[in-house]
């Protein structure tokens, strides 16, 4: 049994820590939202602090799994972070999907305190984390990994080191600019089907036993048809990874203008109130016109 802190309890981090609870280890969460964290003690157990440092003091890992790099800034860094609060050997795991950036910068943080760091992003949306079938990016070092890796097991299918800080949020960067592009495909696909009158259901069961297939049209072909939108990852939240995915790449010379596009085409969805429709609503904008 490891002791544990846990900052952050939304969408993703809620059944994350549940994961780690119900695998027998000493769970302490932390929350900006007292309410939701006391829902978390009734439901798993364990404890909660009013700080990240709190929750952080006399543990051995703290995971954490927030907003953006503002978020995770402040709840590791400063006199209530959890950084204050670690011991000298203990490593921080981030599964926020954020910049390489702060990836690096808390990393330095770290080291001046003698705390190990891993960026640790992850795939598979709101059901992977509830089924503990996520896949998880990781960037740090191979001796902080092999300590942590049997935890962050207790959520993921697989978990793999990609290289040194940083690795892990550039691996999800291309991670999200394959599937916006797809999901972008699989839209003007099903809209092109309907207009053309074919039943779609037939037209999705036999190309997804093709090349065509994906995780995307496995799961929201049916939904993205029907112009269901009310579940899964949400459009403000893929402009957010879009907008670190653009502002590295303007960065390192790469050239994205199928993502640049595409996320033109989330900014319209979010005009239509769909900031908290699932990503594969960019189908809605194609059904309208």
């Amino acid at each position: 049994m490891a002791k544990i802190a846990w900052l952050g309890l939304g969408v993703m981090g809620y059944p994350m820590a549940g994961h780690l609870k119900a695998g027998g280890h000493d769970v302490t969460v932390y929350n900006r939202s007292a309410a939701r964290a006391a829902k978390w003690l009734k439901q798993h157990g364990g404890k909660r602090a009013k700080t990240p440092r709190e929750a952080a003091k006399g543990a051995e890992f703290v995971f954490c799994c927030v907003g953006n790099d503002d978020d995770l800034r402040a709840v590791a860094l400063g006199k209530d972070g959890a950084f204050a609060g670690m011991r000298k050997g203990t490593i921080f795991v981030d599964n926020t999907t954020a910049s390489a950036d702060v990836a690096r910068e808390l990393a330095a943080a770290a080291r001046r305190r003698s705390v190990g760091f891993i960026d640790a992003p992850v795939s598979g949306g709101q059901a992977g984390a509830e089924g503990g079938m996520l896949t998880v990016m990781c960037g740090g070092t191979a001796k902080d990994f092999k300590r942590a890796a049997p935890l962050i097991d207790c959520f993921a299918k697989s978990a793999v080191l990609l290289g040194k800080t940083g690795s892990g949020q550039l691996t999800k960067m291309v991670n999200q600019l394959c599937i916006a592009g797809l999901v972008q495909g699989l839209a003007e696909g099903i809209n092109f089907g309907m207009k053309a009158g074919l039943d779609m259901e037939k037209v999705i069961d036999v190309i997804s036993k093709g090349a065509a297939q994906s995780w995307q049209m496995d799961n929201r072909a049916a939904t993205m048809v029907q112009g269901e939108f009310e579940f899964g990852f949400a459009v403000d939240w893929m402009r957010k990874d879009l907008r670190i995915c653009i502002e590295e790449a303007n960065r390192s010379g790469a050239r994205l203008p199928v993502a640049a596009l595409v996320d033109q085409f989330y900014a319209l969805v979010q005009q239509r109130g769909g900031k908290r429709w699932d990503t594969s609503s960019l189908v809605q904008l194609l059904m309208k016109d």
